[in-house]
């Protein structure tokens, strides 16, 4: 999995905590497993995958949960209190940062978090098209189909001027 993949996921987890924060100036307890998961993930990524600029490129814990039981174990520390508290800052940073993020894209979207909580209010589960008609997105295979007839279209927009370049050099 990528960064990017990672911190997508980070971002869905925080989105319930941000748009309480947003919407009613307050927080509950409702987010905690999400905030859990989003915090798991985060370390994992500084700690597992060398995903730290501070760290760089190492691999400092193993995986946090034992082969068969399904339950997280703490793994014996091979490092420093110093590199402990670097860790902690970085998993806080990311943390910070996708919050942020988080943030800056419902209040870019404060409408369709409205909207959506409207909906929400009125029947516990929002269906796909319900939510991309809100979003005013289509489907993910059509946004695909889009982006290559676009790409193709500047491609052969290039290979026009080109052509029309060598017509006019000759």
């Amino acid at each position: 999995m990528t960064r990017s993949e990672l911190l997508a996921r980070v971002y869905v987890l925080l989105g319930g905590r941000v748009a309480e924060e947003m919407v009613f100036d307050d927080v509950s307890t409702g987010a905690q497993n999400d905030l859990q998961r989003a915090t798991e993930i985060a370390r994992t990524m500084v700690t597992q995958f060398g995903m730290s600029d501070r760290l760089g490129l190492v691999s400092l814990e193993g995986p946090r949960t034992p082969l068969f039981l399904p339950v997280p174990m703490q793994s014996a520390k091979e490092y420093s209190e110093d590199t402990a508290r670097v860790i902690d800052a970085e998993v806080k940073q990311i943390l910070t940062d996708a919050h942020e993020k988080v943030r800056e894209t419902l209040a870019a979207h404060r409408s369709a978090l409205e909207e959506l909580a409207q909906l929400l209010l009125k029947k516990e589960v929002v269906e796909r098209p319900e939510l991309q008609a809100i979003l005013k997105v289509v489907s993910i295979d059509r946004a695909k189909e889009k982006k290559k007839s676009l790409a193709a279209a500047e491609a052969n927009e290039g290979r026009d001027k080109s052509d029309s370049k060598m017509l006019s050099d000759a």
